[in-house]
């Protein structure tokens, strides 16, 4: 070795990847979990969808998670009540990672708290899904119904 710094060929450049990071909350109630419709937001109308919701910088999944439970519908979620139920390496949008979390305890009755973007929500048995759902989604759900804690979707 001559004592020279070591340089990188072009295909060990690539930039690094960026990853949007995305929260999902499995609300149950029993064997139901809470859907909203989705409306006016360009991307999947109609679809049937759990609350959820993107990491924002300096936020831990959890609480990224709390967050959107208040805002989308109303509920307050203590951390020690989110249970980790399964991640997802969705390719969409250049590639994300989907956090999906279940929660059984919280306090206040769900109501729509967004309904500029969301039409109804709705419970659903984890065996009988809505019929139009986001594809990761409904997928995600396949997995966390057979314990499965990671998928990759799309790549």
């Amino acid at each position: 070795m001559s004592g020279a710094a070591w340089e990188p060929d072009e295909e060990t450049k690539r930039p690094r990847h960026k990853v949007t990071g995305d929260v999902h909350l499995l609300l149950r109630r029993g064997d139901r979990v809470l859907f909203g419709r989705r409306q006016n937001t360009g991307f999947e109308d109609g679809a049937w969808h759990l609350p959820s919701g993107h990491l924002e910088a300096g936020e831990s999944v959890v609480a990224a998670l709390i967050r959107e439970a208040e805002e989308e519908i109303g509920v307050v979620v203590e951390p020690g009540d989110v249970g980790f139920s399964h991640v997802m390496h969705n390719s969409s949008a250049g590639g994300r990672v989907a956090f999906f979390f279940t929660v059984t305890e919280w306090e206040g009755e769900p109501v729509n708290r967004e309904p500029e973007k969301c039409s109804a929500l709705g419970w659903f048995a984890v065996d009988e899904l809505p019929e139009h759902m986001i594809g990761y989604c409904e997928v995600a759900m396949q997995h966390v119904a057979e314990g499965k804690p990671f998928s990759v979707y799309g790549w």
